[in-house]
């Protein structure tokens, strides 16, 4: 493992030695910047069942913007990344063409998505809360300022270099959809009732790494696909294990650390070596950060010719459904593997927000694919938690080949998208609710989308 640190370093050095004049260097520019979201023990929670509350916080809650500037003629694009659950695209929307007023970068060059932290406000309606529109208009806030301050330091930055690996990280998250004996898909841990995962976990850690002619590192980003669940003290506020490893990386380096949350719709962390919560957590921080500096340091320097972004509308349905037999899978489930009295309340929640949804079955509803291009890496915009098998789906199909990175909960959220196999097997994550409403073939239907705006970028050679 040395040997191969020391020849990914040694590239990078050399690099910058023979006074590279490549496009990698020349031409290319980046400013990183975080602003703080602010909050109080006073909020509620999103991220479980019924609202929930905190007490006290563990690492910032933080909006993170990485500005890339480069070939052709001074291109910019916008990578934005919330420590919240997921927020709509109207806030969204809203903060993309504020950023395009004040600093030039298109609409359609600006990607948001969430690192999907179930220890935030809430910043969306489902399983019975809502919005909190203060903490929402905050969060929309924060977007802008945070690209306003890295677009600002592209006027001091100096020529860059772009670091590139698509490592591995395959021990932090499993196959959350297990098979139960009763034939049901699993919610949770069922430890001696499990037959066999439904689907793929994703092991892929991609690590983009920017430095500039000084050799410091100026900004990183990198990416896993587990649910993001889990802070050093159950209970309290955070950015969870991912956040609080990047954090820890930037406070170590200097460099402005972005944590971008991969198609994690059917992958949790649920165990780790027999520990416990929130030992599991805490060791999913350490091996996460462990991670971010082993990849950082391997990463070979990557040309960057050209910088491209597509931000495309796609429609999607409200699924039909029956209310008795949505009703009967609920019941069943939760009357079987949830204690008591907790099923009463979780019966009650995903009824309630059936009857919500009810009136608006068959309505067509839009939403945003994106895909933006660095040189030859490629990251996808996917506005839902997003099954895992569809994320695979679109990098094994992929023109960027090995250098496809997902970004879910991008630009809008429209719940849970399994693949067509996992409607038909169910589970939690594609009950009927405000967490899951799509109808079955989206999922295949945002990857031919995005498979589509990949080839548009990579024709542009």
């Amino acid at each position: 493992m040395l040997s191969v640190i020391a020849g990914a370093c040694l590239a990078s050095e050399l690099a910058f030695a023979e006074g590279n004049d490549t496009p990698s260097v020349a031409n290319l520019k980046v400013g990183a910047a975080a602003v703080e979201l602010r909050s109080d023990d006073a909020l509620p929670i999103a991220g479980g069942i019924g609202p929930g509350k905190a007490t006290g916080q563990d690492g910032m809650l933080r909006a993170v913007a990485t500005v890339v500037q480069g070939p052709p003629n001074g291109t910019r694009v916008a990578i934005v990344a919330l420590d919240i659950l997921m927020i709509r695209r109207d806030y969204l929307d809203a903060a993309a063409k504020e950023i395009e007023q004040r600093t030039g970068i298109p609409f359609n060059n600006v990607i948001i998505n969430c690192t999907h932290t179930h220890h935030a406000p809430s910043t969306v309606k489902i399983h019975g809360y809502d919005v909190i529109s203060e903490f929402a208009t905050q969060v929309k806030n924060a977007v802008v300022e945070a690209v306003v301050k890295a677009n600002e330091k592209l006027a001091t930055s100096p020529p860059t270099t772009m670091l590139f690996v698509m490592g591995r990280e395959a021990t932090v998250g499993q196959n959350s959809r297990m098979e139960l004996r009763d034939g049901t898909i699993s919610w949770g841990i069922h430890p001696g009732d499990e037959m066999r995962p439904t689907g793929p976990f994703d092991a892929d850690f991609p690590v983009l790494a920017f430095k500039g002619t000084d050799r410091k590192l100026a900004a990183v980003l990198f990416g896993h696909s587990t649910h993001t669940i889990g802070t050093r003290t159950m209970g309290r506020r955070s950015p969870a294990f991912y956040g609080l490893a990047a954090q820890t990386f930037e406070q170590e380096t200097g460099a402005v650390t972005t944590f971008i949350e991969g198609a994690s719709g059917s992958t949790h962390l649920w165990r780790i070596d027999g520990l416990g919560f929130p030992q599991v957590w805490i060791e999913a921080e350490r091996r996460i950060l462990n991670a971010v500096r082993y990849h950082v340091d391997q990463a070979p320097v990557v040309p960057v010719s050209r910088i491209a972004s597509i931000k495309r509308e796609v429609t999607v349905t409200v699924r039909r459904f029956d209310e008795a037999v949505a009703h009967k899978a609920v019941v069943d489930y939760c009357t079987k593997h949830t204690p008591a009295p907790h099923h009463e309340k979780t019966i009650a929640i995903f009824k309630q927000m059936r009857d919500e949804l009810a009136p608006f079955q068959g309505e067509e509803r839009k939403t945003w694919i994106s895909a933006t291009r660095i040189g030859d890496v490629a990251i996808v915009g996917v506005p839902a938690e997003f099954f895992t098998q569809l994320g695979r789906d679109i990098k094994e199909r992929s023109p960027f080949k090995g250098k496809t990175v997902i970004a879910e909960l991008a630009n809008d959220y429209v719940g849970y998208v399994g693949n067509a196999d996992a409607y038909r097997l169910g589970g939690y994550q594609l009950w009927m609710g405000h967490h899951s409403w799509t109808e079955r073939g989206t999922g295949e239907r945002f990857v031919d989308a995005a498979i589509q705006l990949l080839n548009e970028l990579y024709a542009q050679n």
